[in-house]
């Protein structure tokens, strides 16, 4: 057996193997050895089937299949001895001529691979990156704590409405005369809130009605949407679009929801047992979680500002024809994947290859470790992220590590935290290595700046 390398250019290279006869020779004719035992043929008895039938039933079949491990395990052990730095996989070459097993004893296999681009990256704090940190307005603050004393408010019946107010009551389809339209529609229990109305005239008559008060509405101009009027009249949509004319709404039940008060209940509702005791407390921490919230932006803008920089400092090369058949080859059972979608997004493809040698540059020659204790606490992370949008915001930390645990269990999740982990660790080596230039913006300011990219 013999394998070489052979460069092309700097980029492409074709591996060429040689397998001879005295390489697979033994192992086929272990395998056939093992056919020939469990073989069950009429006019033999098992076991007993000679061996050169057997080799002429299933030879070439075997020998093909040898053969080809031999080959994956060869390449694969090259490429891994050689400390060979690919994209993608080798692929069978262009250059490869067809190989007939029943009649070669000797075979020569030839694969293309791409050899990833050799390039350096310093960075000093000489180059300077904006780190733009996201200001805590009061307006903010309010409106965050409104929300936790909102989600723990209480109802309470009441007999006249706000704008806030839940109105439940009956509606009947009016004539022209004002009177209940014989067989015309009629909908019970309907909830409304003024708060949703845009019309003021609609609006005005809600804000201050009463229980058992009767109110006059039109559906088409109330709420100007075919689909919440099929929804209250419980109709379809091109039933409710058809609408146009008055209908009676006989309030029957008020309800107001009185935000919690500011007490140790709520403190630990929130935050959880005893966290804090007073009430500049508990608005000190809900700052202090809204912080750590707007940092996970402040990151993200960093880190497409970081990749900008870095892009923009080098150039790097890259094998794309040999990429364009990679990425065909291996999405051969995807129909949306074809030559053409492939040209059209080529484009995004290599400058995101182009970022992915990037980060594997600065991990490899800083040293750059990925522990087991960083992908679990980038699934911590994830999985207290994923209870924040139910509204849970206190889960205990060993429950939380319990939930991350289970979502490293899935192989996909576990890959993508592991990047995940990667990149984070490699923002931060970034922004140790340069000059950050901090910017404190509001949050207009800061939603501005994703405008212009």
């Amino acid at each position: 057996m013999n394998i070489s390398k052979e460069n092309i250019d700097d980029l492409n290279a074709v591996i060429k193997l040689t397998v001879e006869k005295q390489d697979y020779e033994s192992r086929v004719d272990e395998v056939l050895k093992d056919y020939r035992k469990k073989a069950n043929m009429p006019g033999f008895r098992p076991g007993k089937v000679p061996f050169g039938m057997i080799k002429k039933m299933y030879g070439n079949q075997v020998l093909a299949d040898q053969v080809n491990k031999i080959v994956s395990e060869e390449v694969s052990k090259y490429l891994h001895e050689s400390k060979l730095d690919v994209l993608g996989d080798p692929l069978p070459s262009v250059t490869q001529d067809s190989i007939d097993f029943d009649t070669q004893e000797d075979f020569q296999f030839n694969f293309d691979i791409a050899i990833a681009p050799e390039f350096e990256l310093s960075l000093s704090k000489k180059d300077k990156l904006p780190y733009y940190k996201i200001e805590v307005t009061d307006e903010m603050l309010d409106q965050q704590i409104k929300q936790a004393t909102s989600r723990f408010a209480t109802s309470e019946k009441a007999e006249e409405a706000t704008e806030e107010s839940l109105i439940k009551g009956d509606f009947v389809q009016l004539d022209q005369d004002g009177k209940a339209l014989e067989d015309g529609i009629n909908a019970e229990s309907v909830v409304l809130s003024a708060v949703s109305i845009k019309n003021k005239d609609a609006k005005a008559k809600l804000i201050g009605a009463k229980v058992g008060q009767e109110i006059i509405l039109n559906p088409k101009n109330t709420f100007n949407d075919a689909s919440q009027i099929a929804y209250m009249l419980k109709l379809s949509n091109e039933e409710a679009a058809q609408i146009d004319g008055d209908f009676k709404f006989t309030i029957e039940e008020i309800t107001n929801y009185v935000p919690a008060e500011m007490n140790q209940e709520l403190f630990d509702q929130v935050l959880g047992a005893d966290k804090v005791t007073t009430e500049e407390e508990f608005v000190a921490m809900i700052k202090e979680d809204l912080e750590k919230t707007l940092a996970f932006e402040s990151e993200y803008k960093f880190s497409m500002d970081a990749r900008e920089k870095l892009m923009g400092k080098i150039a790097i090369a890259l094998p794309e024809a040999f990429l364009k058949r990679w990425i065909l080859t291996v999405n051969h059972d995807n129909e949306e994947i074809n030559a053409e979608t492939i040209e059209a997004d080529m484009p995004k493809y290599m400058e995101d290859l182009k970022w992915q040698l990037i980060k594997n540059n600065i991990v490899k020659n800083n040293d750059i470790k990925i522990e087991e204790a960083d992908v679990l606490e980038v699934a911590k992370k994830s999985a207290k992220m994923q209870f924040m949008q139910y509204g849970l915001s206190n889960i205990p930390d060993e429950h939380l590590e319990s939930y991350a645990k289970d979502m490293m269990n899935k192989e996909d999740q576990r890959r993508n935290m592991a990047e995940t982990a990667v990149q984070e660790k490699v923002m931060a080596f970034i922004k140790e290595a340069v000059k950050l230039d901090d910017k404190t913006v509001i949050r207009e300011e800061f939603n501005k700046l994703f405008e212009k990219n």
